[in-house]
Formats: structure tokens, sequence, C-alpha cells
């Protein structure tokens, strides 16, 4: 039976996780057992009770007395974790301690990492690894419940209990893929310039080096409008009126022209800028026109005098120009990095408000539907931020870095969200939710910058436009079929109610 002892033994000395009991005195326990009138806590010696001295001593002591048991309890020596704590395997992350020693010792051997590089490591890390990187190799208790499956929280899940008979509002489905693509062969490559418009009449104009391009999206059909006659001339902006029936072009020969869509034929020609009419903007029968030089000129398209007041707005080419729904205030945005409020006054000479915030061109602008006082403006690269405007009060609400140039921006019918459209890196289309202004999802796909983009008059259709040359047309703000009955019979009622109210 002795070597069943000495394996014994043996497998009791391997195990770290046992508590250890045959092992040598400590140096305390030792010092006390030797100590005459003591008692020791070793197991060798017999413990005996220590009696309290009542001789006086005739010097005064080199030390302090040793105290007895009674002012002081002595540390058992039979203690279950014996002189040292030991980690508990089973929350000790061993493989990961191995391949951090190992990866460290691998990176300081070879070349120097990028900056690039190194943060595309750590990206990928937290994808895939989680925070795994960030937490104790060693672990001395046991561990917490894993996070669930799906949750948002990045926290640890101490406590989790299922409540019954909660429902969470699910996240409405947006298309990650186009609906339909569409070529666009020379489309000019210009930040500066409005290419891209969509009719209340379901007509899609877009234009194409010198000529304008009419896409029905009903019928799929396509036609040629007009073209420029010069070699080097060509089309800087397009605007449809809000019936849908006329459109106006601005041309790089300084001439706003105005056409009848439905008859295919040029009404009249208007003059009065000094460089090319990149902006264009309609309130009822005034088309207002920003040009290179710097001016706004506001023109009554029903008379022959068509002129009727000229501002000197920017210093720099006036890129971006929206009149709010309302009419009452219009917006421009220039290269001169300022964006500028108007009222409807057309012979006031000076701006409402003035903003210099932004440190770029000023090119995207949209007004909210539902506020017609909420101003949104994007900025070029040097600025890659969206700013939120209370023109009531001449306030900015919320500013966000997308990091990113900002080409345009609109606002959804339907949903409180807003769309912009961007350049470098990713060229993509950006979905914010408001007024929180956080980001709903991305839609991507352009190889290059994204400059234009247009709603269809659902309101559940973007399209954009890129120096890519290609339209692509997004179903982003589809609305569900029972929402959309419910709300067009709320509209209907409100609208009966308020016929038979008394005047």
């Amino acid at each position: 039976m002795a070597h069943f002892g000495f394996e014994n033994d043996i497998s009791a000395a391997m195990r770290i996780d046992k508590s250890m009991t045959k092992v040598p005195l400590m140096r305390w326990e030792r010092k006390l057992a030797e100590r005459p009138g003591s008692c020791g806590s070793s197991k060798n010696s017999p413990s005996k009770p220590l009696q309290q001295q009542n001789s006086v001593h005739s010097r005064t002591p080199g030390r302090t007395p040793f105290k007895s048991s009674k002012d002081k309890t002595l540390t058992p020596s039979s203690a279950a974790t014996g002189d040292r704590f030991i980690p508990n395997r089973n929350t000790t992350q061993v493989d990961l301690g191995h391949f951090l020693v190992t990866n460290r010792s691998a990176s300081t051997n070879g070349e120097p990492i990028s900056p690039t590089k190194e943060h595309f490591q750590k990206t990928m890390n937290e994808n895939l690894n989680g925070q795994k990187f960030e937490s104790k190799i060693m672990g001395y208790h046991q561990r917490p419940p894993e996070l669930p499956e799906g949750a948002g929280s990045q926290l640890k899940v101490l406590y989790s209990m299922a409540t019954p008979g909660t429902n969470t509002k699910s996240l409405r489905h947006i298309p990650q893929a186009p609906e339909r693509i569409l070529d666009a062969p020379e489309i000019l490559d210009d930040y500066y310039l409005n290419l891209l418009d969509w009719s209340s009449q379901n007509v899609l104009a877009v234009c194409l080096g010198a000529s304008v391009y009419l896409w029905h999206a009903t019928s799929g059909e396509i036609q040629q409008l007009m073209e420029m006659e010069g070699n080097d001339e060509y089309v800087s902006s397009i605007s449809w009126m809000n019936e849908g029936n006329h459109l106006a072009v601005g041309t790089s020969t300084t001439e706003v022209q105005l056409w009848d869509v439905t008859k295919m034929k040029k009404l009249r020609s208007m003059g009065g800028h000094s460089a090319r009419v990149g902006s264009l903007s309609w309130s009822a029968h005034i088309l207002s026109s920003g040009s290179r030089s710097g001016y706004i000129h506001h023109h009554d398209v029903r008379v022959a005098d068509h002129l009727v007041s000229s501002i000197c707005a920017h210093s720099q080419e006036v890129c971006g120009l929206k009149w709010s729904p309302d009419g009452k205030i219009l917006a421009s945005g220039g290269n001169d990095n300022a964006l500028h409020v108007w009222s409807s006054d057309l012979g006031q000479q000076s701006a409402v408000y003035s903003f210099n915030q932004h440190q770029a061109a000023v090119k995207a602008l949209a007004w909210c539907p539902r506020q017609h006082s909420l101003l949104a403006s994007g900025g070029g690269t040097a600025d890659r931020c969206i700013r939120l405007w209370n023109v009531n009060t001449g306030t900015c609400l919320t500013s966000v870095d997308t990091n990113s140039q900002v080409c345009a921006l609109l606002w959804s019918k339907d949903y409180k969200e807003l769309i912009s459209s961007h350049g470098f890196a990713l060229n993509q289309l950006t979905i914010w939710s408001h007024p929180s202004m956080t980001k709903v999802t991305e839609l991507t796909g352009h190889t290059s910058r994204v400059l234009h983009m247009a709603m269809s008059p659902d309101g559940s259709t973007v399209v954009s436009a890129a120096a890519d040359e290609t339209l692509r047309l997004w179903k982003c703000f589809a609305v569900d079929p029972q929402k959309k009955a419910q709300k067009s019979v709320a509209q209907l009622e409100t609208g009966i109610m308020r016929k038979m109210c008394i005047r």
C-alpha cells in the first residue's frame, strides 16, 4: 500500500488549486515557537495558554514586550488558502496571454507599423475579439454572464432578466442596393454646379455636358430638351417650377432660359449676369439665380422687364440657393464660406442673418418640410460639417462632423430624417435621424463623389448623381402602405372638417 500513498502525495503536489497543508512553517510561526512562554501555532508543538507577566522589570525594556493572546488574536496557521493567493484557472486567459506575448515580441523585431495599418488592426481586433484584449488576463473570481447576442451595449452584463410583455419597436428596412442605375455620360465633375432636379410631374431633368435630358420615371422614356451651340458652352444649373411644366436652365453664357417641357419649346432667355449661373430657385413666379460673380438676381417670369432686383450677396460664386417651402425666406451659400438668410422683400439689400461658422464653401442647403424655419447646411472639404439653423432666432441648433465633403442635403417628407451625399473617401449617402442627428445607415455604391441629389414627388425615392457618370435611385424612404392609407384618410377627414367649419 506504500506505493499508493506515494502516488497520492505526487498528485497532491501537482494540483495547485488544492489548499496546501504540508508546507514548512513560516518565519513568524518559527519565531513564535522559539520564544519562551509563548504558544506556537505549529502543529509539532502543543498549544498552551499564554500567562500574563506580572513581574516588574528593573530596567526599561529594549523592545516592546510581546502581547498576549487576549490583546490580539493570532492568525491561524491552518488557513484554507495557505500562504499565497492562487488564481482561478477557469477565469485565467492563458491562451490570450501567450498570444499577446508572442505578438508583441514579433512586432518589436519587425519593421515599424504605419498609423493607418495600426488603426486597421485595432479595428479588426475589436470587431473579431470584442473586449477580450481590454480585459484582465489573470482571474481570481468567477466570470460574469456573457453579453447576450444582439445587445447594443458593450458593458458587461452582471444580471439579466427577461421581462414578459415588453415589445421593442422594430426599425424599418432600408434597402442597401439601388433600385435602378442609369448612365450619365459627360456629367461635369464640378462641386459648384447644380445639375439635377425632379419635378412634381415625376420627370427627372439632368444636365450632361452641353445638353439637358428628361427621364420620365413612369414610362422610362428619355428625351433631349436642349443643347448648347458653342463648343466650350455648357449647362451649369437647372430648376423645376413648382407646377412641374416649366424648367429654368442656367448656362455658362450668363443666360437664364425658361423652357416649356410639354411643348419642348424655349419660352424666353433672361440676361443680366456677368458670369455663369450656377444656382437657381423658384418661389411661385419669382425665379432667383446666383452666379459666379457673387450676385443674386430675382426675375419675374410673367413680365417682359423680368429683372426685379439685384443683390451683391457674396464675394465669390453663389453655389447654393434655396427658397423656403412657404416662400418667405431665401437662403444662399457661397464659395466665400458664408451663409446668408434673406427675407421675401426683394428690394432689401442686406441679409437678415449672416453665418460664418462654415470653414469651406456652402453648397448643400435644405429646408425642413415640417418646420419652415429650420434650415440645414453643409460645408465642403475643409469644413465637412452639417449644421442646423433656426432662422427665426439666428442660432445654430446642431453641428455634426461627417468626416467628408458634404455635397447635397435633402429632408424626408414622411420621416424625421435627413439624407446627405458625400465625397472622398467613401462617396456615400448617409441618413441622419432628427433631432438627435444620429447616423441611421449609409448607402454605398458610387465610386466617385456624389455631387447632386433629388427626391421623387412621393418622397420615397432619392436619386443621386456622381462624378462616376451614373445615376442611382435609392428607395430609402418608402412608407408602409397601411400607414400611408391611414395618413391619407386622416388628411381627408381634416380637410372635410375644415370645409364644414363656419367662417
